[in-house]
């Protein structure tokens, strides 16, 4: 196995870790110090570049990936795997407690921040709701429902259901769009304008819907459909 120390001094991510610092490392350094080792025919930055070459550098894709999609790689066994895997969650679980320490919501970019850790790189659609008190403060962000690949139902009455249970004043909801197609479907508009009468009634503000990918996000408030 061609592990980091077969490297030449200079080309070692540890190394250049202590030296200069970890933003000086490439995302293959930064990967091929959880591998540690490469396999016998290549080195184990050759082996990190592979792997992120394959999911064209995109740390968000590489979460998405399974452990069997990872063994794969020749040098790759589970227990590597199950390392990359718990590296990535960690990651995920960093960036989810810096969004709900956020504590009040100003804008749509707070939305996302708040609701793309939780289904930014998911398979399937999930429908969310963030219940804000009349300050603006979050009071809770729960699933509401789970869908298929392309779309997810949502009970209205569930989400004011909860809402009501918690004394909230206005809400936000947002979905992912696995396709990374940020474009609104008819559904869409229709689930929106739903949630937004039935708020109506209740006094109980719809504030915004976002669609949410990987990497960006649609407001429904910002481009003026809502």
């Amino acid at each position: 196995m061609m592990n980091i120390k077969s490297l030449a001094e200079d080309d070692r991510p540890r190394e250049k870790f202590l030296s200069k610092g970890k933003t000086s490392l490439s995302d293959a350094e930064l990967l091929a110090i959880i591998l540690g080792n490469g396999s016998k025919n290549e080195s184990v930055i050759v082996l990190a570049q592979n792997i992120l070459a394959s999911v064209n550098h995109n740390w968000h894709e590489l979460a998405k990936l399974s452990i069997s999609d990872l063994c794969k790689f020749n040098g790759i066994g589970k227990v590597k795997a199950i390392e990359i895997q718990t590296v990535l969650e960690i990651g995920r679980r960093r960036s989810l407690q810096k969004a709900l320490h956020r504590e009040q919501m100003d804008s749509s970019k707070d939305a996302f921040e708040i609701l793309h850790p939780f289904i930014g790189d998911l398979d399937v659609e999930e429908f969310w709701a963030v219940f804000l008190n009349q300050k603006h403060k979050i009071l809770k962000t729960e699933r509401i429902s789970q869908g298929g690949i392309s779309n997810v139902s949502v009970d209205v009455r569930l989400i004011f259901k909860r809402a009501l249970e918690l004394n909230a004043a206005s809400l936000i909801i947002g979905h992912n769009h696995p396709s990374n197609d940020l474009t609104p479907s008819r559904l869409d508009k229709e689930l929106t304008q739903n949630v937004k009468e039935a708020g109506n009634l209740l006094n109980i503000l719809l504030l915004d819907h976002l669609i949410i990918t990987q990497t960006s996000y649609l407001s429904f408030a910002d481009k003026k459909i809502l």
